[in-house]
């Protein structure tokens, strides 16, 4: 199979590279990455040598690059976009150009050139906040930031290639990721990187957002039966149903660190925030036979550890 992965240097993106062709080393891999701030080969030392994969730096807005290697390759498995909701409240305009555009330009290439199969790597936060149950495949999507009303335009337009022109295309949408890899602004990495820089760590509002928690190893495993099994045409949320506020997880961090319960900093809540997130997996896991294997307990403890052991390591660096 050649795969065609966007936004690959990225931290999911890059977890997933490194497992398909842990598991399926004969598969050919094309990264195409832009390598934005939140994208960095070192996430991909491990594969760079490999035979089967090649990266190559690029915009997936640019049309010619994108239509070159989608005639080289059979699938596109699309995981580049802007992704951090705060950055989308400042300035928008990154988000729709990525995240809709790039999309557009994507899937125009992926029907042109007739490939099997067209995988969109969505996001929980297209359905907006639900206070009980949680969402299906078949729920409407009213996302409130910027950032997830762009991913939410980019599914809607892919659904609409299927339904237009047939184009043999799958979405997924999952919970709030979290593993080794992931760029510090996102928050158990920023969280970890203050602590140990002795500041303390903003919670917005009260901190009683509501998020499911869900292992990257998990969330490419997945990806990996969507990929070989998931049917044409079909919307997959991935979560592991490990619901915690964000006060919880700053908590444990402190717990597993050995801080106070005085080094977090209550701050003034973000515009628009979602109070839960929460989908309903059991689609993913009937049709396809997934689930989660890594326990929230420990999963959670070995990536503070490892964001620990990074930070104390470029410390030795510095000196």
């Amino acid at each position: 199979m050649k795969l065609l992965v966007t936004g690959g240097a990225g931290f999911i993106g890059s977890h997933f590279i490194r497992h398909i062709l842990r598991q399926y080393p004969d598969y050919q891999i094309t990264n195409l990455d832009k390598l934005t701030y939140a994208g960095s080969l070192e996430n991909l030392k491990e594969v760079e040598g490999h035979p089967n994969y090649r990266f190559v730096k690029g915009d997936i807005a640019d049309r010619k690059l994108v239509d070159r290697l989608a005639s080289e390759t059979e699938v596109v498995v699309n995981f580049a976009a802007e992704t951090h909701v705060d950055r989308s409240i400042e300035d928008a305009s990154p988000f729709f150009i990525t995240n809709v555009l790039g999309t557009q330009v994507l899937i125009e290439a992926a029907l042109k050139h007739k490939h099997q199969r067209y995988i969109q790597v969505s996001t929980d936060e297209v359905y907006g906040d639900i206070l009980k149950g949680a969402f299906t495949e078949s729920s409407l999507l009213r996302p409130s930031s910027p950032y997830a009303a762009s991913k939410a335009a980019g599914d809607l337009m892919v659904m609409a290639y299927r339904r237009t022109y047939g184009l043999p295309v799958i979405i997924t949408r999952c919970s709030n990721n979290y593993g080794p890899n992931q760029y510090p602004e996102k928050l158990v990495p920023f969280f970890v990187k203050r602590l140990l820089s002795g500041e303390r760590v903003p919670l917005y509002g009260d901190g009683l957002n509501v998020r499911d928690w869900l292992h990257v190893t998990d969330h490419c495993l997945a990806l990996d039966l969507v990929l070989h099994k998931g049917k044409i045409g079909e919307i997959y949320n991935i979560g592991s149903n490990n619901e915690h506020t964000n006060l919880d997880i700053a908590k444990r961090m402190l717990k597993i660190l050995g801080f106070s319960a005085n080094c977090i900093a209550f701050v003034k809540d973000r515009p628009g925030h979602d109070l839960r997130y929460a989908i309903d997996a059991t689609k993913i896991q009937k049709e396809l036979g997934w689930k989660p294997i890594i326990s929230f307990e420990k999963g959670f403890r070995e990536t503070v550890e490892w964001y620990r052991n990074i930070k104390l390591k470029n410390r030795k660096t510095e000196k």
